[in-house]
């Protein structure tokens, strides 16, 4: 390998190049007849839909997944779940220390840019700690649900075990016990208390981050050693939790006893971190709750974690930005510390990015395929946010509109800077254009 290609070879490249690559692989082998339950071929964008959507993590299906799919093919999409959720690049690094191979500085500046890792040293030992992190708690969650699930359908409920557990830690959504009419059969589960808090608290796991986890092992209940991000991610969590929880109940869900009520209402807020479950028809949600669900879906989960959306600490730095502007100080905020302008400017572009597509996806959708724009803009935003929630439209839409998901689905999970640096070429320049100022507001 030349310096010159080496020096082309940039980290954005190869999270970008990594995603697309595996996903094109499975895409081949879903097409092939041993994926599918009937050994026929599958279309080629209904193959590709599911393997971006499972590599994506996201949970948007062409095909139930329980139906369509041979074991062989459920048990492909269960790895590219495993692998999207973990980042391609920490995959292949995981498995080069396990074969005893030594990695460079340019595999380990590429692991801290693909799990966000906050500095380059001790990258090695973090990644270590990411891979055991995530298998362990995948393989706990499997222990606890198998007493339900194989209380309710028999040995087969181990595999269910394994697979709703990775694809919770995950923040996947995708589930292998068949559809209730349009919807995840998670709708029959609404009033189990050991599948659901279960479930959830694996969604919130994966959706925190491993450098928060990280903290949390390191410094235990001592919450002020914890690092500005990880206190932000988890403040930030809960009160994102609590608050559609408290609307769901309050607006929603009328009709169910206390129990279910209390249940489905957290269950709803959780999975918007980007997981993608669901235990109500959301057929039966007023147009409200939609808005509220397609604002907490883009937003998503932490960095560095198994969520996608534009990330809670995206939000916060625009928020305390705003606090900052209003309260007219030079400097934004966070907790007696002051943010890099360099993060504003960064939180600022991903917000236009997340949400341009997701308004011009939504447009596009609903133009092409007539279909109304308050569904097709859930889909966008559950696309683009790597979620997986549906209205019930994802099956019947064109190819064209298919493709649009793929794309939204694939820039939610590499990240749209991460695109944008790929394909940028970078300059650093010290001189300064002369200032001019722009009223604005």
């Amino acid at each position: 390998m030349t310096n010159r290609f080496r020096f082309r070879l940039t980290s954005s490249r190869v999270i970008i190049l990594g995603f697309a690559g595996v996903i094109i692989l499975a895409t081949l082998i879903l097409m092939l007849p041993v994926s599918s339950a009937e050994h026929t071929y599958t279309p080629l964008i209904n193959a590709a839909f599911t393997a971006t959507s499972a590599t994506c993590v996201t949970g948007l299906v062409t095909y139930d997944t329980a139906t369509y799919w041979s074991p062989f093919g459920q048990a492909v999409i269960l790895l590219l779940i495993q692998i999207g959720g973990m980042g391609v690049v920490t995959v292949a690094i995981g498995l080069s220390l396990i074969s005893g191979k030594k990695i460079g500085l340019l595999g380990r500046s590429f692991m801290q840019d693909s799990i966000s890792a906050p500095r380059l040293g001790g990258i090695i030992k973090f990644t270590r700690f990411v891979v055991v992190t995530a298998l362990s708690v995948e393989l706990l969650g499997a222990l606890a649900l198998m007493p339900a699930f194989c209380g309710r359908f028999g040995v087969k409920g181990i595999w269910y075990s394994f697979f709703h557990s990775i694809s919770a830690f995950c923040n996947a959504g995708f589930d292998v016990m068949g559809k209730s009419g349009k919807f995840s059969s998670f709708t029959t589960l609404k009033s189990s208390v050991p599948v659901n808090v279960i479930i959830m608290l694996l969604i919130v796991a994966g959706g925190i981050g491993f450098a928060t986890w990280n903290d949390i092992k390191t410094y235990k209940f001592r919450f002020r050693k914890y690092t500005l991000q990880s206190r932000v991610i988890l403040i930030t969590t809960a009160v994102f939790i609590l608050v559609p929880a408290i609307y769901f109940f309050v607006v929603e869900f009328r009709n169910m006893s206390s129990k279910d009520r209390v249940l489905a209402s957290l269950f709803q807020s959780v999975t918007l971190r980007t997981a993608g479950f669901n235990t109500v028809d959301f057929s039966s949600l007023k147009g409200a709750s939609l808005i509220i669900m397609i604002i907490f879906m883009l937003i998503g989960g932490a960095p560095g974690s198994t969520a996608g959306g534009m990330k809670i600490t995206t939000a916060v730095v625009l928020l305390f930005s705003s606090f900052s502007v209003f309260s007219r100080k030079k400097e934004v905020r966070i907790s007696n510390r002051s943010i890099s302008d360099e993060n504003v400017k960064s939180a600022a572009a991903i917000f236009i990015m997340y949400v341009t597509l997701f308004l011009v996806g939504g447009i596009i959708i609903s133009l092409y395929d007539n279909i109304p724009i308050d569904k097709c803009l859930f889909e966008t935003a559950s696309a683009i946010g790597t979620v997986g929630l549906t209205t019930g439209i994802t099956t019947s839409i064109s190819t064209f509109s298919k493709i649009v998901l793929i794309f939204l689905m694939y820039v939610g999970r590499v990240g749209g800077l991460t695109l944008i640096f790929a394909a940028a070429k970078s300059s650093i320049s010290a001189s300064k254009l002369p200032l001019e100022k722009i009223t604005v507001g």
